[in-house]
């Protein structure tokens, strides 16, 4: 998959970065999410305490929806408003998009009249189709191939729990040599999980019923995979031992609802229980993306236990998302 250019003029402030997109996990590199790390973390503890933080004062964020969404419409709205923005909210059913404009046509409007854009659609040529026609800063907020904003504020919630030191700042090297697990399909999640690895050093597993596999055609960047960063299993339980991390989602993905009854024969022995769970190390954590099905894709013993992070991991959506929306726009801030 190739990079898209930045061709056009920005519309944005002299002195401000070059306009950069934010389409896959691949688009930075681990310093750049190091930063990411930091500058989210003391956006969110501002938050916790009432503090202002906006940065983004007068800016305007398009949110385009043409897949339904409950967390990312949320944090995404909801951050920006915070950070002293303003949102427009655009659906296929209320816009143009969804008679027949072009994409490139909607990106070159849409970008002269809105700040930064972020888009949640359907194939990944779409989304870069648009940021290759915008004059402004495009986020994915999830496509069939890619889900980047989710995979961060993952990471995120793991360093929170896991990788703090003594005066409980993060340390974002924590996650070199860790053990993250992936159970289930090997869809757009399962795709931005290897490139996580890949980027930031930490060894993935992955285990999905046959058939069902991670296409490595989508998931791995001109970067490669890195040494050991990716192995695949065909049980489970063996993939989940010793993890730092257990995570799953869905058995069928928006998109693929006709393949339902088929996905719960094949999926029957990928759901994630105790017995996975206790495979892992004794502090090991669960993540969920949401929405989940209880006694499908996780057990409710594990969704709803002691090592389930998922509250958190959805809250940190909205925190991740802010300091993107910001490093995009503004650059590093002191």
């Amino acid at each position: 998959m190739k990079p898209v250019p930045n061709a056009l003029p920005s519309t944005l402030p002299q002195g401000a970065p070059p306009v950069r997109h934010y389409l896959q996990f691949a688009d930075f590199n681990a310093d750049e999410y190091h930063y990411l790390f930091t500058r989210a973390a003391l956006i969110k503890k501002k938050f916790k305490t009432f503090t202002k933080h906006q940065t983004l004062e007068d800016r305007t964020l398009a949110m385009i929806f043409e897949k339904a969404s409950t967390r990312t419409r949320v944090s995404f709205e909801a951050g920006m408003y915070q950070l002293g923005g303003s949102v427009v909210h655009l659906t296929t059913g209320d816009s143009q998009l969804g008679r027949a404009e072009p994409i490139e046509d909607s990106a070159k409007v849409i970008s002269r009249m809105t700040d930064i854009v972020m888009i949640r659609t359907f194939e990944q040529t779409k989304i870069e189709r648009f940021a290759a026609n915008s004059r402004v800063p495009v986020i994915n907020g999830l496509t069939n191939e890619f889900h980047p904003c989710q995979i961060l504020a993952d990471l995120f919630t793991l360093l929170e729990h896991r990788g703090t030191d003594a005066s409980g700042n993060l340390n974002p090297d924590y996650l070199q040599g860790k053990t993250v697990t992936w159970v289930g399909d090997g869809n757009n999640m399962a795709n931005t999980w290897l490139q996580a690895a890949a980027t930031l050093g930490f060894h993935l597993r992955v285990s999905t019923p046959s058939g069902y596999e991670v296409d490595e055609k989508v998931a791995v960047t001109p970067r490669g995979m890195g040494a050991g960063s990716y192995k695949t299993y065909s049980n489970p339980v063996e993939a989940c031992t010793n993890a730092d991390l257990v995570t799953t989602d869905v058995w069928t993905s928006m998109g693929y609802e006709a393949e339902n009854e088929a996905r719960r024969k094949a999926f029957a022995a990928w759901c994630v229980d105790s017995n996975m769970m206790a495979a892992a190390k004794p502090d090991a954590l669960f993540m969920h993306c949401l929405p989940a099905h209880r006694g499908e894709e996780v057990q409710a013993d594990v969704i709803d236990g002691p090592q389930s992070v998922v509250w958190d991991e959805a809250e940190n959506r909205m925190h991740v998302q802010k300091a993107l929306m910001e490093y995009l726009l503004l650059g590093r801030q002191a």
